[in-house]
């Protein structure tokens, strides 16, 4: 039941997204945004959404490939550049710039796929990457805590209790994250 509900959602959620980027962004020939990157907390569908917004537009869909992209050109352990980009700063992390300099190389990789256009991406801190860039149409997706608490106990077979606390990290890490590096928590 949950399944069908949650799937018509991210259809209206779809449908709403398509119909304003459309009409926004094609309604002058030749006047159009060709990249659009979606936020989400965890387990929060972003991944579906972003996967059918490309597939009707006919864009790249991108996420995780930019970090494999950037462990190969820059032979860094795919670990390390996940924790830069996922970790908050501890106390002694925010006196050396080793975290910044692995974002530096992530937003490189990025950038460069961005030449391209016709891009959706939903990996991790594009919204801040991609956030000076005025042709770029970002998309926050907020999912109810209770949904996510769900999902999270499905996939860790967990108690709600925990799925919830881990939740909240999580979301406190990556607000810290773009507070330290970006001075914002979140778009």
């Amino acid at each position: 039941m949950i399944y069908y509900w949650l799937h018509g959602f991210l259809n209206i959620i779809f449908q709403e997204i398509f119909h304003h980027f459309y009409s926004k962004f094609y309604s002058k020939k030749g006047d159009n945004t060709s990249i659009i990157t979606i936020s989400r907390g965890s387990y929060s569908k972003g991944k579906e959404v972003a996967e059918k917004l490309a597939s009707k537009l006919g864009y790249e869909c991108i996420s995780r490939d930019i970090l494999l992209e950037t462990s190969a050109q820059f032979n860094i352990p795919e670990i390390k550049l996940i924790r830069a980009l996922h970790d908050a700063p501890t106390i002694l992390g925010r006196f050396h710039d080793g975290k910044k300099q692995y974002v530096s190389y992530i937003r490189s990789a990025l950038l460069q796929h961005m030449l391209k256009d016709n891009i959706v991406y939903h990996g991790l801190a594009g919204h801040y990457f991609l956030q000076d860039i005025p042709h770029v149409l970002k998309i926050r997706i907020i999912a109810d805590m209770e949904d996510r608490v769900k999902e999270e106990m499905n996939r860790a077979d967990i108690s709600a209790k925990d799925a919830l606390y881990l939740l909240q990290k999580d979301d406190d890490e990556r607000r810290k994250w773009g507070l330290h590096l970006y001075g914002i928590g979140s778009l």
